[in-house]
């Protein structure tokens, strides 16, 4: 699980929960006993079902803390039958909000059962028992006082390991203090921690920037990556998962390093050697390179020595001075739009199979 404190929140974004459904009602064994009524017969009711737990995601949600924090989550039990025919109330489902972009993975097999990738999207993990019949349901002409009833059913139990891979258009990359928090706050209205030394940025940010004729892209800042981050070395590869979830990434690269680190080419060398161990298809990922602190001295020789280089296209800007941002969102827009339709046109067909649920169809027969 990855835990880091910030300023006012705390960013979890791996959590083990048990889900249970709620236990169904128990059915009554009841006859009538009526003044006036000369034949009695059986007439108790039916159990409640019980209550099914789901996984809601929802807006505005960005860390699995709640869920770290508690771990066991239960549907109400429906409520036992009664007499005169009278059935138990159900159970009332239980809704667990989760942010976008959870995957819902079974902690026992290890099988993913959800990826939640949109607003609003509702699964059932855990279904609640089926309510026991009551005796009037087993009267028949050749057997008329039935003293049988059925017991409630337990509700589906599960273990989850909930991961959870932030969404964002841009993910922004780099070495520690390459500027990354810096641009962000400048391009949206996100308030990362700024300072003049490695490692300010200790979990996934996002911001919203806003772009003319009603556009909008969503970035993530991710913590600095160093050499060895996929084998554990600095904060790892413990974020490296949200950059995943990007369409494409901004590798921003510190053009005039402070004394000792490395130079903008090898810094960008050990960054995408480390994207490249640790997924193949993420070293693949659209890229825009950016040259950052183009304000300091000495900058556009050390920029021109970069691009020749990695023999590429490299956008200069300078977060400090507002240098070359407006270029760079549109850049930014250009890339991501690609990317877009990149996907629309790979994506498969969809079939909706219903309720994930790999026992909803004997779900359903047990309740016909």
């Amino acid at each position: 699980m990855t835990r880091t404190r910030g300023t006012d929140r705390i960013f979890v974004d791996e959590a083990r929960i048990l889900v249970r459904g709620g236990k169904g009602g128990d059915g009554c064994s009841s006859f009538r006993r009526e003044k006036f009524v000369p034949r009695g017969g059986p007439d108790g009711g039916d159990g409640g079902h019980g209550g099914s737990v789901y996984l809601l995601a929802q807006a505005g949600l960005d860390t699995l803390l709640e869920l770290a924090g508690k771990h066991h989550w239960r549907a109400e039990n429906g409520r036992p039958g009664s007499g005169k025919g009278r059935s138990g109330r159900r159970g009332q489902d239980l809704e667990v909000p989760v942010p976008v972009g959870t995957l819902v993975y079974d902690a026992d097999t290890s099988q993913l059962l959800k990826d939640m990738t949109r607003v609003d999207e509702r699964i059932r993990v855990g279904r609640g028992g089926r309510g026991g019949r009551g005796n009037a349901r087993f009267a028949s002409p050749t057997r008329q006082a039935p003293r049988e009833c059925e017991p409630g059913r337990p509700g589906q139990e599960r273990n989850l390991r909930l991961e959870l891979k932030l969404i964002a258009d841009v993910g922004l990359i780099g070495l520690p203090n390459a500027g990354k928090s810096t641009l962000l706050s400048r391009l949206t209205n996100a308030h990362p921690k700024v300072a003049a030394y490695p490692f300010t940025t200790k979990e996934p940010q996002l911001g919203i920037a806003e772009l003319p004729g009603f556009r909008r892209l969503v970035l993530a800042d991710i913590p600095g990556l160093i050499e060895g981050a996929h084998e554990g070395v600095g904060l790892g590869d413990a974020f490296l998962r949200h950059i995943e979830r990007t369409r494409v990434l901004a590798h921003l690269v510190d053009v005039c390093p402070l004394d000792g680190g490395p130079e903008p080419a090898r810094a960008y060398e050990i960054v995408r050697r480390e994207l490249g161990q640790y997924s193949a298809e993420l070293s693949q990922r659209s890229e825009l390179i950016v040259a950052t602190k183009m304000d300091l001295t000495d900058s556009k020789a050390s920029l021109e020595r970069f691009r020749a280089a990695v023999g590429a296209n490299v956008a200069p800007i300078s977060s400090a001075a507002g240098g070359g941002l407006r270029e760079l969102l549109e850049a930014l827009w250009t890339a991501v739009e690609d990317a877009r339709r990149r996907e629309a046109a790979a994506a498969p067909e969809t079939i909706d199979f219903g309720e994930d649920d790999p026992d909803a169809d004997e779900w359903a027969s047990l309740r016909g």
